[in-house]
């Protein structure tokens, strides 16, 4: 085994709270080492507020910058990964403010939806839930990702995005209601295929 074989070797098996102290010191192979063992995860959460892949991966890039000049606010307290994924959540909302003007205040009045609450997911595959979530519109899907997936609180979202408690909702409501029509259409299209 060579030197720097064995280098890397030890650095794959340090533990995450060596890692942390390496990144905060600005050890590029601990850097090189946190980015590794969190990537994929980071890639899927920016994945669930950018649609175009390309355009996650650069914020997913940029999170990571984010996340390496504020590694030293990690106090190791709570879980890496539930402090990363917020610097990561923080890069998207970042960059759909950027691309486009507030899009969760958008017209709560344009969808005249069924809010049944019949929701038929078994025939759905990851891959095609993750394109259904997708096709909502930005403040939509941001919205949903915060409440559903990251977590967050109507009261920390409406703080994230600068709206308020009852537009969270309200968007929450709606992003539901139509990712359950999406659902059923979807559903209603594969069993009528089948027969």
């Amino acid at each position: 085994m060579t030197i720097s074989s064995m280098k890397l070797y030890f650095r794959k098996h340090i533990s995450e709270k060596e890692m942390v102290e390496g990144c905060q010191r600005g050890d590029s192979s601990c850097q090189s080492l946190l980015y590794h063992r969190t990537c994929n995860k980071m890639l899927g959460i920016c994945l669930r507020y950018i649609k175009d892949k390309e355009k996650a991966e650069d914020v997913l890039q940029e999170g990571y910058l984010k996340l390496f000049k504020n590694i030293s606010t990690y106090r190791q307290e709570g879980s890496l990964d539930g402090w990363a994924s917020r610097v990561m959540v923080s890069a998207c909302l970042e960059e759909l403010r950027k691309s486009s003007l507030e899009p969760w205040k958008e017209s709560i009045y344009e969808n005249n939806i069924d809010y049944s609450e019949n929701l038929i997911i078994e025939k759905i595959s990851a891959q095609e839930l993750l394109e259904i979530i997708h096709s909502l519109s930005d403040g939509y899907r941001a919205v949903f990702n915060l409440y559903a997936i990251e977590g967050f609180s109507h009261k920390e979202i409406s703080e994230m995005l600068g709206i308020t408690e009852n537009t969270s909702k309200s968007q929450l409501s709606r992003a539901r209601a139509m990712l359950r029509a999406k659902i059923e259409k979807q559903n209603f299209e594969i069993l009528s295929y089948a027969n």
